[in-house]
């Protein structure tokens, strides 16, 4: 497949260098060499130094041939343009980040589609519709639903406490139990669990499950449900005025922010959150909105450090719930081993939307999860894939992949054992190391 980027900016880089291991034919375009230099040692792509809104430069980046092209620059604008450039020369499929809520607006999708922009991404909102799902399912660290719920996907970090810690799935499997692992996540390295390996008390472990299964699975990791009424959130960002303008009514936010201006935009922006002008990385400004009687802190500055180490803090003075925004991929394996609680990554999930486009040309019925390292894909079984042939035990499937479970065609959700037929129809969750996606998928098509 021929996919064009727009932009070498964070997104772009990141989705560069994520398309380039699942050796997909990339150009990116940028008019910053220095970003494109960075770019060129470390990726299977080609680059080009040019203007996205220049038709020269699209031309010789062959738009006309691509099955995607993907505008991901800072402005908003010139993604929007670049894309309805690329449309006319014959890309395609078009992707336009932007960063104004009133585009996503289904009165206003008519309008962008006739422009030449088939589909629009938003992190920020991405981000914050992630964060409302934290906030409601506060036991788990992800909370990923398929086709309605029918299929659930949750990641859990396995505590002392918990019944799974010390258990060798062997043994969990003799267990009358309605949920499948499908991965763990211990320390830096992401394992496609055997009947040999052995949950420890740290791991980050997702199971599948269906809905029937959830309380048993909550119950079984030591977990419990709390009521959260009341977020701190530091960081005025963009994130944090979607999050408090997507939420309902039963959350009551106060926003820290250090820059006094924007302060006074959030007050008009926000006009329910409480919003403190003061430096909340200062435990004394915490402790002085009631840190301690917090239900939970979200932490959005634009440091890294910052939201892990506040989050650290906030912990410590009793809240149960923190979630961070943790843009620098670099840090999250470090944070996902430390008592942080929920991750939020744009550059992920704005990737996720895009490789979702990429795994299935019907962007509603297939769905994808990015993680740091590992990939999570609903993928349909086409009329004679290879995964119909025989029992999931016959497969001899590739090392570094599991099938965590599936939906039948009448829309049933169930696990995947050793005896389940694959049948053409069903939408199949697959998890599997990162690098490998585009080459599980051929086993379904």
């Amino acid at each position: 497949m021929k996919i064009v980027i727009a932009g070498a900016g964070q997104v772009g880089s990141h989705l560069a260098r994520l398309l380039s291991g699942e050796n997909q034919d990339i150009t990116i375009i940028d008019a910053n060499q220095r970003k494109l230099s960075q770019l060129d040692g470390s990726c299977n792509l080609l680059t080009l130094r040019g203007n996205p809104i220049s038709f020269e430069v699209l031309r010789e980046a062959r738009v006309s041939d691509c099955d995607l092209f993907v505008a991901v620059t800072v402005e908003e604008t010139t993604n929007v343009v670049a894309c309805s450039m690329a449309k006319s020369l014959g890309a395609k499929r078009t992707v336009a980040r932007i960063d104004n809520y009133e585009f996503m607006r289904k009165e206003n999708a008519g309008f962008f589609s006739r422009q030449g922009v088939d589909v629009m991404i938003y992190p920020e909102y991405l981000a914050a519709r992630e964060i409302l799902k934290a906030l409601e399912r506060n036991w788990v660290r992800n909370w990923f639903e398929i086709h309605e719920g029918r299929l659930i996907v949750v990641g859990l970090k396995i505590r002392d406490n918990s019944e799974f810690a010390g258990l060798r799935l062997r043994d969990l499997s003799t267990l009358s139990h309605n949920f499948h692992v499908s991965a763990i996540k211990r320390r830096h390295e992401t394992i496609m669990p055997r009947g040999n390996d052995t949950i420890e008390s740290g791991d980050i472990v997702y199971f599948t499950t269906v809905p029937e299964g959830v309380d048993e699975l909550c119950r079984m990791s030591g977990k419990q449900e709390i009521s959260i009424r009341r977020v701190l959130v530091m960081g005025g960002s963009p994130i944090a005025v979607r999050l408090v303008n997507m939420a309902p009514d039963i959350y009551r936010f106060t926003i820290i922010e250090e820059d006094r201006d924007r302060c006074n935009r959030l007050a008009e922006l926000c006009p329910d959150a409480v919003i403190v002008n003061a430096d909340g990385r200062d435990i004394e400004v915490l402790r002085e909105e009631g840190i301690t009687e917090a239900d939970a802190f979200i932490a959005l500055s634009d440091r890294s450090e910052s939201n892990i180490l506040t989050c650290l803090t906030s912990k410590e003075h009793g809240v149960l719930k923190t979630i961070a925004e943790v843009e620098d991929i670099q840090f999250i394996s470090q944070a996902e081993n430390l008592n942080i609680g929920t991750i939020i990554n744009k550059k992920l999930l704005a990737s996720a939307r895009v490789f979702q486009m990429l795994l299935d040309s019907d962007t509603e019925s297939s769905k994808f999860m990015a993680l740091a390292d590992a990939d999570v894909a609903e993928i349909e079984v086409r009329p004679g894939a290879k995964v119909t042939k025989a029992p999931v035990k016959d497969l001899h499937l590739p090392v570094g992949m599991n099938i965590a479970g599936l939906i039948r065609a009448d829309g049933t959700g169930m696990l995947v054992g050793g005896n389940t037929v694959i049948n053409p129809g069903d939408h199949v969750v697959i998890f599997c190391v990162a690098g490998i996606i585009h080459k599980v998928e051929r086993l379904f098509s």
